[in-house]
């Protein structure tokens, strides 16, 4: 029973340190990350740049998903802005005007992946999980799956490799302003 705690630990401090050390030599430490709360395209277009500059050789590993739907309406959970236990948070642009109580936010998500071999590592500035966290990880723990959701609410996802991305991302923010042209705090 002591050999497996010892080999629970040894397996949990291995994760860890591989954690940090491809964070180290792929993206900056989360606290130093270029970071703007709800403006996640923007992040993620940051830690592509930050490997485009620093570990130029590791940018085809890298890649860019957008979460989405029909319905503009993403329920994503363990996400630092979520209020309740499971800390869900529904990317819905359509809230802010509705005036709906809940977390306002907009109607995409964007996330970082680092794929090696056969293993890939989703960096999400917005996660309360660990900075990063093994794909399987964060799909069980934060898309979960469609067959709780309505219809409506399925996920799309578009993967993107992180130098297309770099080439051509474009953001007016159009969707984050108010109607008399303001942006939206919040």
């Amino acid at each position: 029973m002591a050999n497996q705690a010892q080999s629970k630990e040894a397996e949990s401090l291995a994760k860890t340190l591989l954690n940090k050390s491809i964070v180290n030599n792929i993206v900056p430490l989360p606290e130093d990350c270029t970071y703007t709360p709800f403006y996640c395209e923007e992040n993620v277009w940051h830690l592509c740049d930050y490997v485009r500059k620093n570990k130029i050789s590791e940018l085809s590993k890298c890649y860019v998903v957008f979460i989405s739907n029909n319905s503009r309406c993403v329920p994503l959970w363990r996400q630092r802005s979520g209020k309740d236990e499971e800390r869900l948070v529904t990317w819905n642009y359509s809230y802010i005007f509705n005036s709906c109580v809940g977390p306002i936010n907009k109607d995409y998500h964007v996330i970082f992946m680092y794929c090696l071999d056969d293993r890939c590592l989703v960096f999400d500035l917005d996660s309360d999980l660990p900075f990063p966290t093994y794909f399987h990880k964060y799909v069980t723990e934060t898309i979960r799956t469609d067959h709780i959701l309505r219809p409506e609410n399925h996920r799309f996802f578009r993967v993107i490799p992180a130098s297309v991305y770099l080439q051509k991302f474009a953001s007016d923010r159009r969707h984050m302003r108010q109607s008399n042209g303001n942006f939206m705090l919040f």
